[in-house]
């Protein structure tokens, strides 16, 4: 049986296509890169929240982990694309609607908040992982609650993290695939746009395939050494 497909990889290399390949690639990685900022700066506060003494706070960081890392993040971007200016005043959803790049604002904002219950586990999970003795150390020294937090528990907790945050990022890079459905130009869009006009889905989807399998074995090894470089002996396991 032979196949019946004309392959024209050199097409990939022209324009208009080149340049859908490129902007997608870039809006991929710095929408993904903006958003795992966010998240991670939400998250550590959600799951430093969860760890303290007051059942206040407790709450509140339970109840943000449950509401957000418990509803589908495609559902997310339809409830912030579609819903979230339905519910504004109406001149407040008509400001918002005249920002610029609306489409990528919204993907950044349900791709930060959907990560950021995610990594306060992780968070949460790495404090958990800490002798108690470290938290005696730091209150005996004279530190309050804050700074305890700040300067000795956190940075502690942040080396035994590594590798499931670097995973948390590998996880915010492919869910930016899922952007595509309200509008943003990233590479899944690229692709699909290329097989659109091109009929060439092969070789579209390919360069999609490929952006991500480097871009995520390039964060792999960079973590790794990171990793490395900040093992604590006696912690972290050596491999």
């Amino acid at each position: 049986m032979t196949l019946k497909y004309d392959f024209d990889w050199p097409m990939l290399l022209e324009d208009p296509y080149r340049e859908w390949i490129i902007e997608g690639f870039i809006n991929t990685v710095y929408l993904s890169l903006m958003a795992w900022g966010i998240a991670l700066m939400i998250g550590i506060f959600i799951g430093t929240i969860r760890m303290t003494r007051s059942p206040m706070l407790r709450f509140i960081g339970t109840v943000y982990v449950e509401f957000f890392r418990n509803i589908p993040l495609l559902v997310q971007l339809f409830v912030w694309f579609f819903v979230f200016p339905l519910m504004l005043p109406h001149d407040w959803m008509m400001s918002w609607n005249r920002l610029p790049h609306v489409p990528f604002l919204t993907a950044l904002l349900a791709l930060s908040l959907f990560t950021a219950a995610r990594v306060a586990e992780h968070i949460r999970s790495g404090i958990s992982s800490i002798p108690k003795g470290q938290f005696d150390a730091a209150t005996s020294s004279g530190l309050t609650q804050v700074q305890m937090y700040r300067y000795v528990i956190i940075p502690y907790a942040f080396r035994v993290m590594i590798p499931t945050i670097a995973s948390e990022f590998l996880t915010i890079f492919k869910n930016s695939a899922l952007t595509l459905t309200i509008g943003v130009s990233e590479i899944t869009s690229a692709a699909k746009s290329i097989e659109a006009w091109s009929f060439h889905g092969i070789e579209a989807y390919s360069v999609a395939s490929v952006t991500y399998m480097t871009t995520t074995a390039t964060v792999v090894l960079f973590m790794g050494w990171l990793e490395h470089r900040l093992r604590i002996p006696g912690l972290i396991a050596k491999k």
